[in-house]
């Protein structure tokens, strides 16, 4: 079941197609939203919360038009944006707890909530202090209530790891599994980051130029598409390269004489393909072995 559609949708900005004749749908649970700088993830969010009009098309979210209902597809979702939002001279509970408000949830009611989310995002000792002293993952949390406070059933997260040191960004992403996959609220995690989202999501949708590149389930896909394996010359080999490009394939990575190769798809015997590029080039193969498809290797073939 789907908790949201792009449906054939078009948007601009003057002359710039951001997303062009996009179609997907976002299933229940814990999805990523990936592509390069520029790719459209955050139009795509900005679409489904009503914040920009398409020039063709339609977004829907929990049953709803983004266009025609956005007020209340946003009493129903929640957003932490990649840029700040913090107000000047106030405190994380008071900025917490008017955004509740500005969900719809009477004053006193809405003081009580942002206490327990700040409490829940690991603030409750700072949640009388000024948000403008706090440091970049502090804040980060911060916005994370916002978008908590009011209980939604989906949640949009547009870069939240952006600026935080190891120790901020593992905290970061322990707190939106827990929201998708122990609290049960749908996430939509867009980043460039990909481990990010083999920590945290289950599926993936993949853009690129304002298209659809690739979707579906992490394991589906780490399954399909080419085949790859690790590969050690007697020593670094640039003709052993070249064979591997002419051929149709890829260095996907190379440290000293170490090579991960992406085999063409059209190719049935990976080490026959290897074997027949060492002899063109006159390298010489100490060892062999298929490597895993990782979500990287999935990304860089989606955008290629």
């Amino acid at each position: 079941m789907s908790v949201a559609t792009l449906s054939h949708i078009t948007v601009r900005y003057g002359r710039r197609v951001a997303l062009s004749d996009l179609d997907v749908e976002i299933p229940e649970g814990s999805v990523g939203l990936l592509g390069p700088n520029g790719a459209g993830k955050t139009t795509a969010i900005k679409a489904l919360m009503g914040f920009v009009k398409p020039a063709s098309g339609s977004a829907h979210v929990l049953g709803m038009d983004a266009t025609r209902q956005a007020m209340h597809i946003r009493a129903q979702t929640g957003l932490m944006p990649e840029a700040d939002c913090a107000f000047p001279m106030m405190t994380a509970v008071a900025m917490v707890a008017y955004a509740a408000e500005l969900a719809g949830i009477p004053p006193a009611q809405a003081l009580r909530r942002a206490h327990e989310t700040l409490e829940y995002c690991g603030l409750g000792e700072a949640r009388y202090r000024m948000v403008d002293g706090f440091s970049t993952g502090m804040k980060q949390r911060v916005k994370l209530a916002q978008a908590l406070v009011h209980s939604p059933k989906l949640l949009f997260l547009d870069e939240p790891t952006n600026g935080l040191d190891p120790a901020g960004r593992d905290a970061m992403l322990r707190l939106i599994r827990d929201l998708s996959h122990d609290m049960g609220i749908n996430v939509v995690l867009s980043t460039h980051l990909l481990p990010d989202v083999e920590r945290t999501c289950d599926r993936v949708i993949v853009l690129r130029a304002g298209k659809l590149a690739a979707e579906g389930a992490l394991s589906e896909l780490k399954a399909l598409g080419s085949a790859y394996v690790d590969v050690e010359l007697r020593m670094p080999d640039d003709g052993f390269e070249a064979q591997v490009l002419r051929r149709g394939g890829a260095i996907v990575s190379h440290l000293g004489s170490h090579y991960r190769v992406r085999i063409p798809t059209d190719v049935e015997d990976a080490a026959l393909f290897v074997f027949g590029c060492a002899e063109e080039s006159g390298a010489q193969v100490r060892g062999l072995r298929p490597a895993a498809r990782s979500l990287e290797d999935v990304f860089v073939e989606a955008i290629e």
